[in-house]
């Protein structure tokens, strides 16, 4: 056991060696698109999307201190917590967005002196600072790394309180956005939301890509039937899985296919007029590789 633990830690490192440098660069141009988007769009507007960046807007608003000094010094703070409550190794990945992020806020913070863009219509910026926002947070976590901040504070509430990390996610950009009621009003909560929205969106898009193919799980009594329909008319391989029904105990076998979108209405209309009473699963596939 030891031996393949080893091994799988080897290629993981050797995978990590190998791209690194392609992953900085990524992760640095997900920090500048994240800086821009917050500078033009969002603290202009006085929104709040949550993070560490939300606390800055509404302390800048408070006090007048500079949001890149208020993420850096919160981005420091929460560096020495996660160190002392998940360790070096879970903090590596927060090291380098916790000093870039709030540099790249203090470069980009003039940027619409050469960026002559209209952002009176808080829609639109809502709308594009979030998808601008979601696009660089997504390749910042595709290239394994944080921007540091409530990142951090997710892991902790993670681990010490038994949370998903999406749900600890809920909880602080939440609480965050909702306190900006107060300085800012509803209106401005509201187009928050939707900030927040739009990121989780686009950055999951940009992190798991557009599905362009569906998979199909299907218990029939009719799977000679459909699995010609496939196999024939479709033109597509079939996967059988061995199962068994968790409540009759019976004995199934599930046919497994992965069709291009494009093919999505012909097998599922297909499957109900060939066994109107057949079980199916639908899922997106983001990624397909191998077979024949």
């Amino acid at each position: 056991m030891n031996f393949i633990a080893n091994n799988n830690s080897k290629i993981l490192n050797e995978i990590l060696r190998k791209s690194y440098k392609k992953r900085i660069l990524q992760f640095i141009i997900g920090v500048f698109i994240v800086s821009l988007s917050y500078n033009i769009f969002i603290v202009r507007n006085n929104l709040v999307p949550g993070g560490v960046g939300g606390i800055a807007i509404i302390l800048n608003h408070l006090f007048g201190i500079s949001n890149s000094l208020v993420v850096l010094l919160l981005n420091i703070t929460l560096l020495l917590l996660s160190i002392k409550l998940l360790g070096i190794k879970k903090t590596r990945a927060n090291l380098l967005g916790t000093i870039l992020f709030p540099l790249f806020i203090k470069i980009t913070e003039n940027m619409n002196v050469w960026l002559q863009i209209d952002t009176s219509h808080l829609l639109l910026s809502a709308l594009f600072g979030g998808f601008f926002y979601g696009l660089g947070a997504g390749l910042i976590f595709k290239a394994g790394f944080t921007t540091g901040g409530t990142d951090i504070i997710n892991q902790i509430i993670s681990k010490y309180f038994k949370m998903s990390l999406g749900k600890s996610m809920l909880l602080s950009d939440g609480l965050i956005v909702i306190s900006s009621v107060w300085f800012f009003g509803i209106n401005s909560m509201l187009y928050s939301v939707i900030i927040l929205y739009m990121i989780s969106l686009i950055s999951d898009r940009v992190v798991l890509g557009i599905s362009d193919s569906k998979a199909f799980f299907i218990i029939t009594n009719k799977e000679r039937e459909v699995q010609n329909y496939i196999l024939k008319n479709l033109g597509h391989g079939i996967t059988i899985f061995k199962a068994k029904g968790g409540y009759k105990r019976k004995n199934e076998n599930v046919l497994m296919a992965v069709l291009p979108t494009k093919e999505y209405y012909n097998l599922k209309e297909g499957i109900k007029m060939i066994d109107p009473e057949a079980f199916y699963i639908i899922t997106d596939t983001y990624e397909v590789f191998g077979g024949e």
